[in-house]
């Protein structure tokens, strides 16, 4: 069964770079069932979906969907895009904050301009008590992605934190560095195409390691983003803290929107705090196949999407 899921995963996330299948996706791919995982192809679409949650008891995170941009001026439009939505959030009241990728920002490209690019808009964010997450990439960006937020908090900009992924081999040993800087992170379990030199293959090993790391991180005291939506996780870490006293307020579940909704809702009527990922745009693509790479139930859902127009 394993070896089932792990074949699949791999010919799925293959098809993430494909640029055939992109063009064809985003021609026909928000009407068979992408808008179930994207929030809109606008930003006042997601804003009005973010209002909506918030009136759920969802805390949200947004997230203007783009990655290896291969222009500096397509890494200068996603700047001023979340320049705007930070504006817009804070104008309309969401409780919420912002996710983004480093080679968005035109990682890839210049690193350093890349960075000057992120620094505007955590440095924006900060001025609006918002919270910006780097969301962790593939391996050949891990370490330029933490080397930004190290970089960021000596600059005196501490609202800023990056992901940890479980799958990878390293993550131990990046979750203690962060822990002892005493910097947020979230931590998941990961969904990029990894050998397996650097990334444990098994899922059963992708689990104990993403359960090593959440107690590390509840037992250290800085707060962390608990990003699953793996239930016998999530139950293992209500039992964790209610046995060790941890408050409620050092951590938070976050989920994808679309998946899982009625558990993000329980979740938040029993008192914890929940921050739904929503994401939005028009280069939703590879997003959109990490998804169902990550769980085939949500091909499922395709497949019937499309079952139902013919």
């Amino acid at each position: 069964m394993e070896i089932g899921i792990r074949v699949f995963r791999s010919i799925i996330l293959g098809l993430a770079g494909n640029r055939a299948a992109a063009a064809l996706s985003r021609k026909y791919g928000m009407k068979l069932g992408a808008s179930r995982f994207v929030a809109g192809q606008t930003r006042e679409e997601a804003l009005t979906r973010a209002i909506e949650l918030n009136e759920q008891k969802l805390c949200v995170t947004m997230d203007h969907l783009g990655e290896g941009v291969r222009t500096e001026a397509e890494a200068d439009g996603y700047q001023t895009e979340y320049l705007a939505l930070i504006h817009d959030i804070k104008e309309r009241g969401v409780k919420g904050n912002v996710s983004l990728k480093p080679t968005q920002m035109g990682l890839a490209l210049n690193g350093e301009r890349a960075y000057l690019r992120i620094r505007s808009i955590v440095d924006a964010a900060a001025g609006c008590s918002m919270f910006v997450r780097l969301d962790m990439e593939d391996s050949p960006y891990t370490d330029r992605t933490l080397a930004m937020v190290k970089r960021l908090h000596a600059e005196g900009l501490t609202n800023v934190g990056p992901v940890i992924q479980a799958y990878l081999r390293r993550s131990e040993h990046d979750l203690r560095a962060l822990s002892s800087a005493r910097i947020n992170v979230r931590l998941v379990k990961g969904a990029y195409k990894e050998p397996a030199r650097i990334a444990f293959p098994e899922r059963s090993d992708v689990d104990a390691n993403l359960k090593r790391l959440i107690r590390a991180r509840l037992d250290s005291g800085v707060y962390t983003a608990i990003a699953t939506h793996d239930e016998t996780i999530i139950d293992w870490v209500k039992t964790y803290v209610r046995r060790r006293g941890i408050p409620r307020s050092a951590f938070e579940f976050q989920m994808l929107y679309g998946i899982r909704t009625p558990l993000q809702l329980s979740l938040a009527e029993q008192g914890y705090t929940v921050r739904s990922y929503v994401p939005y745009g028009t280069m939703w693509y590879p997003y959109f196949v990490r998804r169902l790479a990550e769980r085939p139930a949500n091909v499922g859902f395709i497949v019937r999407s499309l079952l139902k127009r013919n």
